[in-house]
């Protein structure tokens, strides 16, 4: 249930509060390049913090999803 036209229409529609209202949609711009699951939440997370509740609480998420992405990327380089 993961083809095209279930998610184009999956994103006619809104799920949440006025955050999620931006002109290019973070999954739109992940998907198209290629990101993983931690550079997709930077992305997420760095168009949106300023509209939502705690913007230091995303900003430390956004530390935090960075640094999830270093230790996979050490990782790698240890093989």
């Amino acid at each position: 249930m993961t083809n095209k036209s279930f998610f184009e229409k999956a994103c006619d529609r809104q799920e949440g509060g006025d955050h999620y209202k931006l002109k290019i949609q973070p999954y739109h711009f992940i998907m198209a390049n290629g990101l993983n699951f931690f550079q997709g939440n930077v992305i997420k997370y760095i168009v949106r913090y300023l509209k939502k509740g705690n913007p230091i609480q995303d900003l430390n998420k956004i530390k935090h999803y960075c640094d999830l992405e270093i230790d996979r990327i050490r990782k790698e380089w240890d093989k």
